[in-house]
């Protein structure tokens, strides 16, 4: 990877760690299912003007369409919405801690649905993972519990669209899956919003707005745009090193921008999924493997 892509792999830490401030402000003036409807349908027109900018193809047909509406509802229904409705009892650097479980998860899910074997190291990253997921509930309140679990159940959404997507999207556009998957997302959460009333009691003012349009622009539209850059350009094994810098970027605007601390339980659980991460990568092993053989 070049210095070019390096930054790139930065902003996108940037970026992606920043959405869990900017719901963290939204909360504060929307309920959390008009927040995640606002982004994914503000992502979506977005992603159609760039679209027609590239002259890039839609989704075409009955299957193609219906493969990338189920990759909306696990890749951003469900895990934008899990997550703004866990930031109503933690903050955002707690729900990207759990959300850096994401490749344990996909680890499991793939053995599981898809029959693809884990090696001694990615079985010892998923144990380190689980084992700092139970460091960090240990000892938490009942509402803390619930929304640790569902962080855990928003990663979970995301390693199911890992694993749906390497079987049902290809051969469509990576700028088309991001534009349809946004915009099948807000299709289906728009009924229920409107049935939820979600709306009503809003107060939203200058500050939550502008949360609204960094998630939208920032979080989400230029995110995936940067995102599908990187990934032609130096393939998914270095892209998933964004992994690492997501919680950094979290927790650190957390921290220095609302407030938000984070107990021992959390850092150490932390930093077990950190080893986690790092075993499942693979690269520290195969560093230490050359040095060993010199």
């Amino acid at each position: 990877m070049g210095l070019r892509d390096w930054g790139l792999l930065g902003l996108l830490a940037l970026l992606w760690g920043g959405s869990f401030f900017f719901v963290e402000v939204a909360l504060g003036g929307l309920p959390p299912l008009a927040v995640v409807w606002c982004r994914v349908a503000g992502a979506a027109v977005v992603l159609l003007v760039v679209l027609h900018l590239r002259g890039v193809a839609l989704p075409s047909g009955w299957r193609e369409w219906r493969a990338v509406a189920v990759m909306g509802v696990l890749n951003n229904a469900l895990p934008f919405t899990f997550f703004a409705l866990a930031q109503g009892r933690i903050g955002g650097g707690l729900a990207a801690i759990l959300n850096a479980m994401t490749p344990m998860l996909t680890v499991v899910a793939l053995f599981l649905l898809a029959g693809e074997r884990a090696g001694a190291g990615r079985v010892a990253g998923v144990l380190a993972g689980f084992a700092g997921v139970a460091v960090m509930m240990g000892g938490a309140a009942e509402g803390e519990l619930a929304a640790k679990l569902i962080c855990l159940a928003a990663a979970g959404c995301y390693a199911l669209a890992s694993v749906w997507g390497r079987r049902r999207l290809a051969g469509i556009a990576p700028m088309a899956v991001a534009f349809g998957q946004c915009a099948s997302a807000a299709v289906v959460l728009l009924p229920v919003a409107v049935w939820l009333r979600v709306w009503e009691g809003a107060s939203a003012d200058a500050a939550v707005w502008g949360a609204v349009a960094g998630l939208v622009l920032l979080s989400t539209a230029l995110a995936y745009v940067i995102f599908f850059r990187l990934f032609a350009a130096v393939g998914p094994l270095n892209v998933q090193l964004v992994t690492f810098l997501i919680p950094l970027v979290a927790v650190g605007l957390g921290v220095a921008v609302l407030g938000e601390r984070l107990e021992a339980r959390h850092l150490g659980g932390a930093a077990l999924i950190g080893l986690g991460l790092v075993a499942i990568d693979g690269r520290v092993r195969g560093l230490w493997r050359r040095v060993v053989s010199r």
